[in-house]
């Protein structure tokens, strides 16, 4: 009896000291930047993919405030894959037409009141977007998140805790202007919160804001989409979905220059 007393206490500590290590191994694992829950890749892989799928066709609003003008657009956009993407405004009547294409890494815009089409040199993918606060990149989506960051994800101290935090770092043969990405996703399906811009020198200069979560077409996604620039006092753009269908039929003459001309 006096030995199985004696073993008590040395099986105690050793089922203490196994409790402790299991409690501490998950964040263990997560200071070294692997977590045993969440797939980084898949999650930016979802960001990246947020409003596409092997096909998509969205109606949506941008509506543009500034301190001294507000202006909201109306537009159709079509995508296939990662490469190809079709934006034309459909109103107000002024913008009526206006198109931008992109096939891999070229983009061509149409005005029509010149009738011309111009090529968009990649110098020019994070310049603003029809005067919003949305870049061309942001629009048509040339770069990508999965290629062209290294990811890890992130524990602040501030965490939520149905948020995952994610680090992206431009990869250093990207054209990207930002020094890094903060974002923010939903704990069980992943779908964002928001996302920080840092440039070079880790000030913030933009945040975005998603929020109204809808299912469209059996997709769901955020419907609202709410820029704001951190150095722009009093300006702020948002993308409204008002419609989306994804994996129907989409012909490919809508990918064309020629598609870009034509006034409908």
């Amino acid at each position: 009896m006096t030995n199985i007393q004696n073993r008590i206490p040395t099986t105690l500590r050793c089922l203490n000291l196994w409790l402790s290590l299991t409690l501490m191994a998950p964040h263990l694992v997560f200071a070294q930047g692997v977590d045993p829950v969440h797939d980084v890749e898949a999650i930016v892989k979802k960001m990246d993919q947020l409003y596409r799928s092997e096909t998509s066709h969205a109606e949506i609003e941008m509506q543009i405030t500034t301190p001294h003008w507000e202006r909201t657009l109306a537009m159709n956009v079509w995508t296939k894959g990662m490469g190809k993407t079709f934006i034309r405004i459909t109103a107000p009547k002024k913008e009526r037409g206006v198109a931008t294409l992109r096939i891999g890494n070229e983009m061509w815009n149409y005005l029509p009141k010149t009738n011309k089409v111009m090529k968009i040199p990649p110098s020019m993918m994070m310049g603003s977007w029809m005067g919003s606060d949305f870049t061309n990149d942001d629009l048509v989506k040339e770069s990508s998140m999965l290629n062209d960051y290294t990811y890890k994800l992130l524990e602040p101290e501030d965490a939520v805790a149905d948020h995952v935090y994610i680090q992206l770092t431009p990869k250093e043969d990207s054209p990207i202007v930002w020094g890094k990405i903060v974002a923010a996703v939903r704990f069980d399906d992943y779908i964002p919160i928001w996302q920080h811009f840092y440039d070079e020198q880790g000030n913030l200069m933009r945040v975005l804001n998603f929020k109204e979560i809808t299912t469209f077409d059996g997709k769901t996604t955020p419907a609202v989409m709410e820029m704001l620039p951190q150095n722009k006092r009093g300006h702020k753009t948002v993308v409204r979905f008002l419609n989306a269908k994804f994996d129907s039929e989409i012909d490919d003459k809508i990918f064309t220059r020629r598609n870009l001309q034509k006034r409908r």
